[in-house]
């Protein structure tokens, strides 16, 4: 099959065309650096190329905490614009399917947990990412709107916060994972007594490694047809200062962790319910968060060598 991966060249991006590649298919890939999706023009032109039979559209502009707080009106724009002007093109183009990857960030700040599929609309996002997650949330009532006018068979899945090899270690806008696991090789490099973390460390959250988040969206990409939005998840919640610990025992950082509590927490607590996507799909991750922590770690260390200059 010709596949056409948007955000191809990122993170959950280059793992996914790999897979996509070693099953045999046709892949191509959309790089920002040779197509703005916030430009119509160049993505009609991206999809003349291309021909897809199936598209992944995973492009999105994103960070952790501190990202998003300095972005919010780049990351309304840019995520609304890519997921409008690829589900209009998949339209004019008659594109057989379109697999879309949301974003936990839409679910309520206070959504009950576990976070339900049918939760989605019961309260406004937490407001750090709040832009962000409304912008990629708008992307899913556009799929169900053009499923009905004009029978588009988008699907639409939340995987929840990922990490893993090759993940965005930049200080400045990566999430928690990686974040941690470089300030704690770094405090090791330096033989630094303690380092200083956002928040108090009490909120909880989920994580998903990059490998079964792949697994998701080939099994969905096979298997699912429906209007539905869908969790891509764990089902287990860790809370950051938990998780902290656990990355210092991985990394051998045995420093003091410092808590900032005038720096924001962000959402209280993020665990989804995933029986949606085992029930529709037969979808369940199969890499625990220890297991997929030692693999990333074991990644950053080769890849990143210790007195090596970062970004």
């Amino acid at each position: 099959m010709r596949v056409l991966v948007t955000g191809g060249g990122g993170f959950l991006g280059s793992h996914l065309v790999e897979r996509l590649e070693s099953d045999g298919h046709d892949v191509f890939v959309a790089r920002r650096s040779e197509t703005d999706l916030t430009d119509m023009a160049q993505t009609a032109d991206l999809f003349d190329a291309a021909r897809p039979e199936l598209v992944f559209h995973l492009a999105a502009e994103v960070g952790g905490i501190g990202a998003n707080r300095a972005n919010p009106g780049r990351y309304w724009y840019a995520n609304l614009m890519m997921g409008a002007h690829v589900l209009e093109q998949v339209r004019l183009h008659a594109t057989p399917k379109l697999v879309i990857a949301g974003t936990i960030c839409a679910y309520p700040k206070l959504a009950p947990v576990p976070f339900r599929e049918d939760d989605l609309w019961n309260g406004y996002p937490e407001e750090t990412n709040a832009p962000y997650g409304v912008a990629k949330k708008a992307i899913l009532v556009g799929a169900q709107s053009y499923r009905a006018q004009y029978g588009t068979n988008a699907i639409y899945l939340l995987p929840v916060n990922l990490y893993g090899p090759r993940d965005n270690f930049d200080l400045e806008s990566s999430h928690v994972i990686p974040a941690l696991i470089r300030k704690m090789e770094e405090a090791k490099e330096r033989d630094e007594e303690s380092i200083t973390l956002w928040g108090d460390g009490s909120p909880t959250r989920e994580f998903l490694y990059v490998d079964d988040c792949v697994e998701g969206l080939r099994l969905a990409a096979e298997r699912y047809d429906d209007a539905d939005p869908v969790n891509l998840g764990t089902g287990e919640e860790i809370s950051i200062a938990d998780l902290a610990t656990l990355i210092a025992e991985l990394t051998g950082y045995s420093g003091t962790i410092v808590w900032d509590a005038t720096r924001p927490n962000g959402q209280p607590r993020r665990k989804l319910d995933t029986s949606r996507a085992q029930e529709r799909f037969g979808f369940r991750a199969t890499v625990g968060l220890r297991e997929g922590l030692r693999r990333t770690i074991e990644w950053y260390q080769a890849t990143v060598p210790a007195g090596a200059p970062r970004r």
